[in-house]
């Protein structure tokens, strides 16, 4: 599929770059700023899953009293992405 970037809203980091490949599937899931650690793991975690399965997952977390956390951000990111494609697709 392709290379995306994500402007992030309301949480620390304030961009999510990764890949989706042809199959569906997340790679290189990197946040820039935010919780350094926790977001390595995140990209860690969520690598080679299926791109719809991670997005429905991380939707609605939230991070202290903010209504979003970067999972958050990154399902949002995801889904925008998979509507790009859709749309281009046609």
């Amino acid at each position: 599929m392709g290379n995306y970037q994500y402007k992030t809203e309301g949480v620390c980091s304030q961009l999510i770059r990764f890949n989706i490949d042809d199959e569906g599937k997340l790679h290189n899931v990197e946040f820039f700023g935010g919780c350094n650690g926790n977001l390595k793991a995140i990209g860690l975690l969520v690598e080679g899953k299926s791109a719809d399965e991670i997005a429905a997952t991380l939707q609605g977390n939230t991070c202290g009293q903010r209504s979003t956390s970067c999972a958050d951000q990154l399902s949002h990111a995801i889904r925008s992405a998979l509507e790009k494609e859709k749309e281009r697709k046609g």
